[in-house]
C-alpha cells in the first residue's frame, strides 16, 4: 500500500504532470500548490506537448523538434518557459502560461514518443531539477477508464503517461504517484464511474490517500485559470464554491455533474492501477510510439482523441 501523505510530507521538489494535454497542468497545480503551501516544498509543474484544437488546430501532439523556446532535459522532454511555442504557427503550450504565472520553467513531455522513451526523459529530467517524487495527474478520471465507458473521448495520451509512470515506478529512482483531480470534471467518465475504477485500483492495495481543495489553493488556482484556457479544470473550482447539477462544456459536446467529488484529489499507486483498472495503460504499455499505442486501442476498439482530431482535419 502507498502512503501519499507521507510522500508529500518527505518531498522537497516534486514533479506534478498533468497527463492529459491542454489545461491538466492547471489539476496539477491544485497538487504542486499544496505541497509548496503545507509542506514547503519547491514543486516543478508540467504537462504534454497536445494542446486542444481550439488552441492549435493541428492534429495530434507536437514533437520536441517543432518546439522553440526551450531546452532539452532528456529524450523528449522539455523545460519551457514563458516563450515556448510551436515554431511553425506560434501556438503556446498551456506550460508556457504556466511558466508565465509561476515567474519559472515547466516540463513540457513530448507524448509522440512512446512510454519508454517518456520515461527515459523523465529520468534525465529528475536529475537535472533535483526532483525526489513524480506525481502523474489526470483531469477527470479518464486514465482509469476501462475502453467500453459510453463518454469516453480521450483516453490515448492518458493511457501513454499512465504507462510511462509505471515504467519510472518500476526503475525506483524516485517515488511516483498516480492522481485524478476534478472527479468526472471532463465530462467523460461519470462520477459513479470515475468512482467505480478508484475502487478497483482500492482493491488492488493502490488507493494512496486524498485531498480536498483548500480556500489558499483555489486562490492560486482561480489566477491559473484566467491565464490557461481550460474547461475541465474550472469546473473543479465551481464544486468547491458549491455548485452542483448538470453543466455543459466543449462547445455543448460534453456534460459535467457538479458535485463535492470534483472538489477531490485521489492519489494510486501507478502499477496497482495497471494491474487492475487502467487496462488501456496496460495495453499500451510496449507501445513504440503514439501511433502504435493508438492502433493498440483501435484493437480493444477503442477511438481515441487522435481519432477525432484527425477526422475533423480532413473534413475541412
Amino acid at each position: 500500500m502507498i502512503d501519499a501523505e507521507r510522500l508529500f510530507r518527505e518531498a522537497r521538489r516534486p514533479l506534478c504532470l498533468g497527463i492529459g494535454g491542454g489545461g491538466d497542468v492547471v489539476g496539477a497545480l491544485a497538487t504542486a500548490e499544496a505541497c509548496r503551501l503545507y509542506h514547503g516544498a519547491r514543486p516543478v509543474l508540467g504537462g504534454v506537448t497536445w494542446e486542444r484544437r481550439p488552441i492549435d488546430p493541428q492534429p495530434g501532439p507536437r514533437s520536441s523538434d517543432e518546439v522553440e523556446g526551450a531546452r532539452r532535459l532528456g529524450p523528449g522532454v522539455l523545460a519551457a518557459g514563458a516563450g515556448t511555442r510551436v515554431r511553425s504557427s506560434g501556438v503556446r503550450f498551456a506550460e508556457a502560461r504556466m511558466a508565465e504565472l509561476l515567474g519559472e520553467e515547466t516540463v513540457l513531455v513530448d507524448v509522440n514518443c512512446g512510454p519508454e522513451t517518456i520515461a527515459a526523459g523523465l529520468r534525465a529530467a529528475l536529475a537535472e531539477l533535483g526532483c525526489d517524487l513524480v506525481v502523474f495527474v489526470d483531469v477527470g478520471g479518464d486514465a482509469l477508464a476501462r475502453g467500453d465507458e459510453p463518454g469516453l473521448a480521450s483516453p490515448l495520451c492518458d493511457a501513454v503517461m499512465l504507462a510511462a509512470a509505471a515504467i519510472l515506478a518500476d526503475d525506483g529512482q524516485a517515488p511516483v504517484l498516480g492522481g485524478v483531480f476534478g472527479i468526472g470534471c471532463d465530462g467523460e467518465l461519470t462520477p459513479e464511474e470515475v468512482s467505480e475504477r478508484i475502487a478497483e485500483v482500492a482493491a488492488a492495495d493502490g488507493l494512496g490517500g486524498a485531498r480536498g481543495l483548500t480556500a489558499a489553493v483555489v486562490e492560486r488556482l482561480d489566477a491559473a485559470v484566467e491565464a490557461i484556457p481550460t474547461e475541465a479544470s474550472a469546473q473543479a473550482l465551481r464544486c468547491f464554491r458549491g455548485e452542483v447539477g448538470e453543466v455543459t462544456i466543449r462547445g455543448g459536446r460534453r456534460r459535467v455533474r457538479l458535485s463535492l467529488a470534483g472538489a477531490l484529489s485521489v492519489y494510486f499507486d501507478v502499477p496497482a492501477a495497471l494491474r487492475s483498472a487502467a487496462r488501456l495503460a496496460a495495453a499500451v504499455r510496449e507501445a513504440e510510439d503514439l501511433d502504435a499505442a493508438n492502433d493498440l486501442l483501435h484493437s480493444l476498439d477503442v477511438r481515441t482523441e487522435l481519432d477525432y482530431e484527425r477526422e475533423l482535419a480532413r473534413a475541412l
